[in-house]
């Protein structure tokens, strides 16, 4: 770890936490393809473009989440019978309603960003700062789509919470 001058020590549980993630962002690519492909209904045209562009976003993930494992001096889990074990996101029937496929992704979202803030916690007690700056756009990325994608699924009578503004004088 010379040339990176972060101890190997507080290191490992980064790379732990990554290799989670890469578990997990592995098998999420795997369920946005089956879900591209399996769409049916009214929502087919959005939805099918909507998925591809998820999943070439997780690919570009995958492949940096294992490139900052190697840069930090570490193999990255690389067989998908580990992803499955490792990993709490889990492989999914394709026979789902576009309603129950975005609930799905969302649940996958709220497992993803979870990990997302350990990692950003242990990377922190360990002074990696490249980690936190990679996972720290990930985290915001991953928000703003996740608040679509909800926003998406909601009837168009619901309202988000509302916070009146009261005028200083």
């Amino acid at each position: 770890m010379s040339y990176l001058k972060l101890d190997e020590n507080k290191l490992e549980p980064v790379v732990d936490e990554l290799n989670l993630l890469l578990a997990n962002y592995n098998v999420y690519y795997q369920k946005l393809r089956s879900f591209h492909w399996n769409i049916l209904g009214e929502n087919f045209f959005v939805l099918h473009d909507k998925f591809e562009e998820l999943y070439t976003d997780a690919r570009i993930k995958i492949d940096e989440i294992a490139e900052r494992i190697l840069t930090l001096r570490y193999h990255p889990v690389s067989d998908f019978s580990s992803y499955l074990k490792m990993g709490k996101i889990k492989e999914e029937s394709a026979l789902l309603t576009d309603k129950q496929m975005i609930g799905s992704i969302l649940d996958d979202h709220g497992l993803l960003l979870e990990q997302m803030r350990v990692i950003v916690s242990k990377a922190n007690s360990a002074g990696d700062e490249g980690t936190i700056d990679i996972i720290g756009g990930y985290i915001r990325e991953l928000e703003k789509t996740s608040w679509m994608l909800n926003a998406w699924k909601k009837d168009t009578r619901e309202q988000l919470k509302t916070n009146k503004m009261e005028r200083v004088s």
